[in-house]
């Protein structure tokens, strides 16, 4: 086909806030190096959350400072409110990413406030990324279902992605993040979805229970979308979603890509070699 697909490594922040042990800057700093010589265009690099809540993640500033940062390569950080954009702008991130639940007892576990709150909080992060004209990159959690709610409905997934589009997104995540979806529950939710916008501002995070995460990016790659979401060697869970499988790994979904004939654009060597040293990252952990 030769089509170019986006993959957006995540395993740096959505994998690593997840490991038991906290892994020490330095080695955060060499995976993300590791990372930067694969030809990945965009790295998740660290998060500014509560430091009490996702200990894992309180040196993203110091990440962030260390990294050799490569030309062509945008460094981006997860923010949940206006506080932590501020730091994340003031340890140079290059862009920032927010996110929303699609269901209402996600967003309080997570976050501890409604889908409702969220929002605003969103819409201030938003109106001053675009100010300072900074990317913003929306993702919305449990769009298949969630470990307190049940099953997600389309159209909520649908109505959230329109707010972040809305409020200057540029591109908006889907992610099951429990791995629940199975590609017929992911067809309906892009179906939905893809009533309300273009597949082009789309991206699919699927965690990789029982193997599912390649059976729904081939189903996602149907219906057009071209950017997908892995973390380097599965690394991944989520602190809020007891039980929740690791996302899917960024070699699984090169190679994958890559058998169907799209074009990852990535270095299996340089992948290789950063697949290697997360896993010595995650084997030290209990």
């Amino acid at each position: 086909m030769g089509d170019k697909v986006h993959i957006v490594e995540v395993g740096p922040r959505d994998g690593l806030q997840n490991e038991p042990r906290i892994i020490p800057t330095a080695q955060k700093v060499e995976l993300i190096d590791l990372l930067s010589r694969t030809g990945l265009e965009k790295i998740e690099a660290a998060s500014f959350v509560s430091r009490r809540r996702v200990p894992q993640m309180a040196d993203g500033a110091e990440v962030l400072a260390a990294i050799s940062r490569r030309p062509g390569v945008a460094y981006g950080a997860l923010v949940p409110n206006l506080k932590g954009y501020e730091r994340a702008r003031a340890a140079g991130a290059d862009e920032v990413a927010v996110f929303v639940s699609a269901s209402e007892g996600f967003s309080q576990k997570n976050i501890n406030c409604s889908i409702a709150d969220s929002l605003v909080r969103l819409r201030a992060v938003a109106a001053a990324a675009n100010a300072g004209r900074v990317p913003v990159r929306g993702y919305v959690s449990c769009v298949v279902a969630c470990p307190y709610d049940g099953p997600t409905p389309a159209e909520a997934v649908a109505a959230l992605t329109t707010a972040l589009l809305d409020m200057g997104c540029y591109q908006v995540s889907l992610g099951d993040t429990i791995g629940a979806g199975s590609p017929a529950s992911v067809a309906r939710m892009l179906d939905a979805v893809l009533c309300v916008t273009p597949a082009r501002v789309l991206a699919g995070h699927y965690h990789n229970t029982g193997g599912a995460a390649v059976r729904n990016i081939g189903v996602s790659l149907e219906r057009g979308l071209r950017t997908f979401d892995s973390s380097i060697a599965g690394l991944g869970g989520c602190p809020f979603a007891p039980g929740a499988p690791g996302n899917v790994a960024t070699s699984t979904v090169a190679a994958y890509l890559a058998e169907l004939g799209y074009e990852p654009g990535l270095d299996a060597a340089c992948l290789a070699e950063a697949e290697q040293f997360a896993l010595e990252i995650k084997g030290a952990s209990p």
